[in-house]
């Protein structure tokens, strides 16, 4: 049985602001991976908020976490996306909003309140890209960048902390509590172009660190994702695929779903997405130089679909 419950009507161009609510009750299934750590106790179903949810990182993790029987709290901005991801689930809390208003922290809080009480699992998947030089896209694609990539999960965890400890403290389930930061291997290494999107990202993985620290006395793990370049609606890294011999570094959204179950519930810190994209991060600290020099000409860098995930 599926319960909706949304506002009367609402107008067609205000869509991205729209809030529906979903909620279904399934038993678990079993797990096929990280089984010791993920297994939800008797009785009991862990809850993920997943943001991003619509298309591509978010959605393939919203269908992973489903397959292991989470209850799920999907947040994007595209509310047809959602209701259609959370029917073929079976059931979901929909959140239509657009994570850098003033009032959508809140907004997501008091829905996962209400309808769940708990939650588990904070994955921060959201993000966009603009590329551009500094000195033609200026303060202005920084700023933005700034707001989407680094402020909206920084603003949403500050909102979903109280609770994220609470479910901690009292927690019922075999699960770990974890907040995922999806971050970026341009966090690590930047690239011509996209100056501003490293910034927004090298910021998520600095805080992220920090908080971990912060947070792990109250039951709390913070994890990070670095993924490579994944093919997605917003980064389709057509440049890259159309190649051969630059065509196999490009992963694939169900690739980082698994890893961000490793960062989060399975407790790792940090999961390169392919794992050789680390060897990149570690020459930049051991021959940054020589990092500048690969990475100049822009031949890594890729256009984007200047979207919201």
């Amino acid at each position: 049985m599926v319960l909706r419950a949304e506002p009367v009507t609402t107008p067609p161009e205000a869509t991205a602001s729209r809030l529906e609510v979903s909620v279904e009750t399934r038993p678990p299934t079993v797990l096929n991976r990280l089984e010791l750590l993920m297994q939800p106790a008797s009785g009991t179903s862990p809850i993920a908020v997943v943001t991003g949810a619509s298309a591509g990182i978010g959605e393939a993790t919203a269908r992973r976490l489903r397959k292991d029987g989470w209850q799920l709290v999907l947040v994007a901005r595209r509310v047809e996306r959602l209701r259609s991801l959370a029917d073929e689930l079976g059931g979901a809390t929909v959140v239509a909003v657009d994570l850098t208003e003033e009032e959508a922290p809140a907004r997501v809080r008091e829905t996962v309140q209400t309808e769940h009480g708990a939650v588990h699992l904070l994955l921060n998947n959201a993000g966009a890209a603009w590329r551009g030089r500094f000195d033609e896209s200026g303060w202005g694609n920084i700023d933005r960048h700034m707001k989407v990539n680094f402020e909206a999960p920084v603003r949403l965890t500050e909102a979903l902390l109280p609770l994220l400890r609470e479910t901690a403290g009292a927690n019922q389930t075999n699960i770990r509590v974890s907040i995922v930061n999806v971050a970026s291997t341009a966090g690590r290494v930047s690239r011509p172009n996209s100056g501003a999107y490293s910034a927004s990202k090298f910021a998520l993985i600095g805080w992220s660190d920090a908080l971990h620290a912060e947070e792990r006395p109250h039951g709390v793990h913070v994890g990070l994702v670095l993924p490579g370049f994944v093919e997605t609606e917003g980064f389709p890294a057509r440049e890259l695929r159309a190649r051969a011999l630059t065509r196999w570094i490009v992963s694939k959204p169900q690739v980082v779903a698994e890893a961000i179950l490793e960062a989060g519930p399975g407790g790792k810190a940090e999961r390169y997405v392919p794992r050789p994209y680390g060897v990149a991060a570690a020459a930049r600290v051991l021959a940054p130089a020589l990092v500048r020099r690969a990475t100049a000409g822009g031949a890594f860098t890729t256009s984007t679909a200047a979207s919201e995930r």
